[in-house]
């Protein structure tokens, strides 16, 4: 997530970069034979490709509208993420109560659980998909020079070590759904506290009630990462905006032939400029459709879940908490 007031033009001009040089060179090319070349006939009328434009203009807008729905509704599921990890830390300390020692000991086990269950879940939605742009495309290999994604470099069973046992950790290591898994055994240690007396049946159901709004969460979010904005609707988009920079230039050169002898030469960066406003909102749009995949423009969830961390073993009574995590070069992962 870019946590500054803008993109800067240089930043966004690198990002674009390989777009501008081909559509550089799709300008030259008609301009230097109708020039050179004499081939008048390479003439375009206006009407057609300002329809085909129009349409582009409402397909190309549509797709940046819902892939943003995208992005804000995976923000709202990771804020709800936070809401159910603090009442579950507070509910925890307020409903768990032996009288003795082993009172702390049991919520920094439910704790510590829980956010081995929001690093399961973190590196879930950070694995790769076909669909998805951060690996695959060429354009984002900037990012991928300058920026880290943790989950990337580091090995989930290092990650999961402080926070389980060895037998709980070999055990989730051993599933396909870690993250659900956890919960199922957060479930079950608070089915054992209810047997022993230690948690009222009352408290135990709300603390039930917080375990499924949390799968609640966990499976929105899947969804969004298992399902990607529908490729009838990118292809379409794409192929539209293709069409129309292919034809721009053919359709400029009579208008700026009529601008007198050097005129011609305006065909060049003005087609290249327009083409670049819609090539652009392409590519911004397929950059926002995957808000997990750990992108300049995705939800932060690995500073959300450093900060749940803080949080909870605040309640816990530790001073020696892990730094927030920061932006680097206005990008905060």
């Amino acid at each position: 997530m870019n946590i500054g007031s803008h993109y800067r033009l240089k930043t966004f001009v690198l990002w674009t970069r390989r777009t501008i040089y081909w559509l550089l060179i799709w300008a030259i090319i008609p301009t230097v034979l109708f020039k050179f070349a004499g081939f008048t006939w390479l003439t375009i009328p206006w009407v057609p490709i300002a329809l085909i434009g129009t349409a582009t203009s409402f397909i190309a807008g549509f797709k940046n509208t819902q892939t943003y729905n995208r992005l804000w509704e995976a923000r709202q599921i990771w804020g709800g993420i936070v809401n159910s990890s603090r009442t579950l830390g507070i509910m925890t300390q307020g409903y768990i109560r032996t009288g003795d020692d082993a009172q702390k000991g049991i919520h920094q086990q439910i704790i510590y659980r829980h956010m081995a269950w929001l690093t399961a879940l973190r590196f879930q939605l950070r694995e790769s998909k076909s669909w998805e742009n951060i690996k695959t495309k060429k354009y984002n290999i900037e990012f991928l020079t300058n920026y880290t994604v943790e989950e990337w470099e580091k090995n989930l069973a290092d990650e999961l070590k402080p926070f389980l046992s060895e037998q709980e950790a070999g055990y989730i290591l051993g599933t396909k759904n870690r993250a659900t898994q956890i919960i199922a055994l957060q479930s079950e240690h608070l089915k054992k506290l209810n047997e022993d007396g230690i948690l009222d049946t009352l408290c135990y159901v709300e603390l039930e009630n917080i375990l499924k709004d949390l799968y609640d969460h966990q499976g929105k979010s899947e969804r969004i990462k298992n399902f990607p904005y529908p490729r009838q609707f990118a292809s379409i988009n794409l192929f539209f905006i293709r069409l129309l920079v292919i034809l721009l230039p053919f359709g400029l050169l009579n208008e700026f032939a009529k601008l007198g002898e050097y005129g011609i030469w305006l065909n060049i960066p003005f087609s290249m400029i327009v083409s670049w406003v819609f090539t652009s909102l392409e590519q911004v749009g397929e950059s926002t459709e995957n808000p997990f995949e750990g992108g300049p423009n995705d939800v932060p969830i690995t500073s959300m879940c450093r900060t749940i961390e803080i949080d909870l073993r605040e309640m816990l009574g530790q001073k020696h908490l892990p730094p927030p995590i920061t932006a680097t070069n206005e990008i905060l992962m």
